[in-house]
Parts: C-alpha cells; sequence; structure tokens
C-alpha cells in the first residue's frame, strides 16, 4: 500500500474514532418529564430548595462525584448556611462525628469505631472531609442498625422496650407507617428474599426512611439548605423519606435526585420517568467501587 494511501486511510479511521468516541457519555441528566438537562439545571433547584434528598446507587462512582460537585458548588453559594446528612452514619455516631470535626479526637480513632462502610475511602470520605474542612455540620441520620433489626423481628412494637436514651436514636413513637406505598409493597414481592421474611420486613425499611426524616428535620433550619445523601430507593417516586417528611412539613421545598443504569444514555428509559425531579443516568457498564 502506497504510504499516503496509509496515511489517508488512518486520518480517516481516528476521525471515525473520535466522532464515536464522542457519544461515550459518562452520565446523562434527564428531568422527571425525561427532558435532557445539566448539571447548571440541577444546581439551579438546589440553590431554591430546602432539603436536597441525592439519592445514589451505593457502588456508583459517577454518583458519589456529582454528590461532592454539587455540595461543593451549593457550599460557594451558600457558605455556612449548608447542613449535610448522610444515611451512612447511624444516629448513635453523632458524637463521634461531632468529635472528629471539632479535633477532640484522631482521624484513626474516628475510623476504628464509627462502623464505616466499606467503600468509605472510596466514595464517602470526600465529602466527609469538604465538610469537616469547611466546617459544616454533617448529621448521622440513619437508625442504629440493630434496631432496624429489631423492627424486623418484633415489628414497631419492639421498639416500645427501648431505654430512654435508646430511643433518642429513633423516630419519635408511634411511628407512622403506610404498607400500601408501593415501594414498601414491593418489598414483599421481591425474589430471592429470605424464607423468614415477612410483613416486617418492609417496617424495618419505613423505620430506616422515619428515622431518616426525623433527623433531617431536626438539623434543618428555614434559610438554610440541607442537602442529604441515601440510596435512591429510599427517596424514588417520592417515597420513603419524601413521604415521612411530607408528614411532618407539606410546606418544605423538596428537591429529588436519583441515579440509575442504562445500557443506553439516550433517552430516559419510560419506567424511570417521574421517578425523582432528576435522574441521572449511567452507563451499565460503567466501573464499581466495590
Amino acid at each position: 500500500m502506497n504510504y499516503k494511501r496509509f496515511l489517508t486511510l488512518a486520518v480517516i479511521s481516528l476521525i471515525v474514532f473520535s466522532a464515536k468516541s464522542q457519544h461515550l457519555d459518562a452520565y446523562r441528566i434527564f428531568d422527571k418529564e425525561g427532558n435532557p438537562a445539566s448539571f447548571e439545571d440541577m444546581f439551579a433547584r438546589a440553590q431554591q430548595s430546602d432539603i436536597v434528598l441525592f439519592g445514589e446507587l451505593h457502588n456508583n462512582p459517577i454518583s458519589h462525584w456529582l454528590q461532592l460537585e454539587l455540595t461543593m458548588a451549593l457550599h460557594r453559594q451558600t457558605g455556612d448556611n449548608l447542613v449535610l446528612g448522610m444515611e451512612m452514619f447511624e444516629s448513635d455516631n453523632q458524637l463521634l462525628i461531632d468529635e472528629y470535626f471539632s479535633g477532640l479526637i484522631a482521624e484513626r480513632n474516628f475510623t476504628s469505631e464509627a462502623r464505616l462502610w466499606n467503600n468509605y475511602n472510596t466514595d464517602i470520605k470526600p465529602l466527609v472531609e469538604f465538610a469537616r474542612e469547611k466546617g459544616l455540620r454533617l448529621v448521622a441520620t440513619n437508625i442504629p442498625r440493630r434496631y432496624a433489626a429489631l423492627v424486623n423481628r418484633e415489628g414497631f412494637e419492639g421498639l416500645e422496650k427501648l431505654s430512654e436514651p435508646a430511643r433518642s436514636f429513633v423516630a419519635p413513637l408511634p411511628v407512622a407507617y403506610n404498607p400500601d406505598l408501593p415501594g414498601y409493597k414491593a418489598m414483599l414481592e421481591m425474589t430471592g428474599m429470605p424464607a423468614h421474611a415477612n410483613e416486617n420486613f418492609p417496617k424495618a425499611q419505613a423505620i430506616k426512611d422515619a428515622t431518616m426524616a426525623h433527623f433531617i428535620m431536626e438539623n434543618f433550619q428555614p434559610g438554610n439548605t440541607f442537602i442529604h445523601f441515601h440510596g435512591a430507593y429510599h427517596s424514588n417516586n417520592y417515597e420513603g423519606i419524601v413521604w415521612y417528611l411530607d408528614q411532618i412539613d407539606q410546606n418544605l421545598n423538596l428537591l429529588t435526585i436519583s441515579t440509575v443504569e442504562q445500557s443506553e444514555t439516550d433517552e430516559l428509559e419510560e419506567n424511570y420517568i417521574s421517578q425523582s425531579d432528576f435522574i441521572i443516568v449511567v452507563p451499565a457498564t460503567m466501573t464499581k467501587t466495590y
């Protein structure tokens, strides 16, 4: 083959490859109607919201990166009027967080005692350290897992056996509960569910949602922006945490964000439309953090 012809074919191949590569998106954002949206659209809505509920896929790096970027953008806009909350910390760990943030305890003590998730270093720590560096409050919102397990065994009635100090780590009793919410009903229909699971299984999920909503509201003040991070299923379809926040105050300006995976990212699949105010679509082939 002549050199000039070889060079021409090489250039054409490079152009074709480059054109194809331009469509290899790491993520796309859509609004609740399925219209294309941008990070700037999401940020603009977040600035106008009282509480931002950012639903993640726990092992998805795009979720965690955009959480950090949105938090940094909000901090540039709101300064100290920004509060963070996390499902990833149980409410009885609030003292540890406060001590670590104030410098009373070393990081090694914090990490050894806080029952950290296995993806803490890769996915959660950047947000924690950003909040610590900027002097922002970080709220541990989740119920201690031992009490969620108690509800799974004995229902909400099991919580009545807790001491007063123990009850301070849980949403106030009695806990409201709507078993007809589609998300809770679906939990009883899940395939592969343990044989011992019963009607208490969705109640254990509900007590997590109720407790997270409770601690969000305990730490929210008008004029502030509260951004909360959790698995997307805790706020998808405006259920879970959203439903419990509505029981406390229906006048809150809420923004919900969800993350999903699709084989193609050009359009939002129909079953995800109206799942949340913004839906982040990530390729199904995206690498996982664990």
